[in-house]
């Protein structure tokens, strides 16, 4: 066991009985997977691992290529958590989907982070306000076969339009639409989302939705996801509410976690006063009440020891 580790133990110990052990036990450092530059998973994830660092607790982050990746890392390490949308979690749990052939089934929910919304952002000088505008358009949709591609292929499917699908990091892809070279991008995350964000404050742009007709097919299509709203306010230059679809994403763990590292961490997120100033802007609906919010995936033991303390009813499963 290296001193680090060592230490790691010590501290997490620390935060769980008050004191450090009587006896020793090995366990290795706990990486959380993340996303790429630009995206809303790598601040979130920073933010936990510096207000957990404020606890004793020590991570590291890791970019990735978002959940997919992270999934399948967190169902291969016992030391690996990770940021996910839960509809990526739905198909890897189902070896269904972009894990077709391959049951996840080490998977275990620790606790919610915040709700993803879907829009699109364009320069008001193209005239693109809608899917239906996006015809023959270059359209940025992120990491290659990531949900938000998913989505954005079966919305435009219900659109009956057949756009140009540009892949890359979101920071680089808003870097595009406002220099004209792509038409728009189209992203999920916690609204406000920061690439479509960036587009909107670099340029003079407009953010959009889908319309009900759309929202009603994506729902039929994937269950998992919900109807939402986005009031306006929230971009630059938007003056009316946006409708679109959402779901919710949780920070995952291995089902070999240790029992009391899942805890601790667990307990030391879900006990912030605000979460929104003591972790991250975003992290507004990282609270125990929203566990309840996952019903695809089995919770890990030392979570579920921390929300029997807390009083919240899981869903049955």
């Amino acid at each position: 066991m290296t001193r680090r580790s060592v230490r790691c133990l010590l501290l997490l110990c620390v935060a769980i009985f008050g004191h450090a052990p009587a006896y020793s036990q090995k366990v290795a450092e706990v990486t959380l997977m993340t996303a790429g530059d630009g995206s809303a998973f790598l601040p979130y994830g920073q933010g936990v691992a510096a207000y957990l660092a404020s606890k004793g607790i020590s991570i590291d982050v890791k970019k990735s290529a978002g959940s997919n990746e992270n999934l399948s890392a967190v169902d291969a390490s016992a030391t690996t958590i990770g940021t996910a949308f839960m509809v990526s979690a739905f198909d890897a749990m189902n070896a269904a989907g972009w894990a077709a052939g391959r049951k996840h089934e080490n998977l275990r929910a620790l606790f919610p982070m915040y709700e993803t919304s879907f829009q699109v952002a364009a320069l008001r000088s193209s005239a693109i306000t809608s899917l239906a505008d996006l015809d023959g358009k270059k359209v940025g949709v992120g990491p290659a076969k990531a949900p938000a591609e998913v989505f954005f292929r079966a919305a435009a499917e219900a659109a009956r339009v057949r756009p140009i699908i540009v892949n890359g990091d979101p920071a680089a892809l808003a870097k595009l639409v406002t220099a004209g070279e792509i038409d728009a991008l189209w992203q999920g995350a916690v609204v406000p989302i920061p690439s479509l964000s960036d587009v909107a404050d670099r340029a003079d742009a407009v953010v959009f939705g889908l319309s009900e007709a759309e929202v009603a097919a994506m729902l039929e299509k994937f269950p998992q996801l919900s109807a939402t709203i986005v009031p306006p306010g929230n971009y630059k230059g938007q003056t009316a509410e946006i409708r679109s679809v959402s779901a919710w994403n949780f920070v995952v763990a291995n089902k070999d976690l240790p029992v009391e590292v899942a805890y601790a961490i667990t307990k030391a997120i879900l006990s912030a006063n605000d979460p929104k100033s003591e972790i991250y802007p975003t992290a507004g609906g990282t609270l125990a009440r929203n566990a309840t919010h996952n019903r695809i995936m089995p919770f890990h033991p030392g979570a579920m020891r921390f929300y029997a303390e807390a009083g919240i009813v899981l869903p049955a499963r």
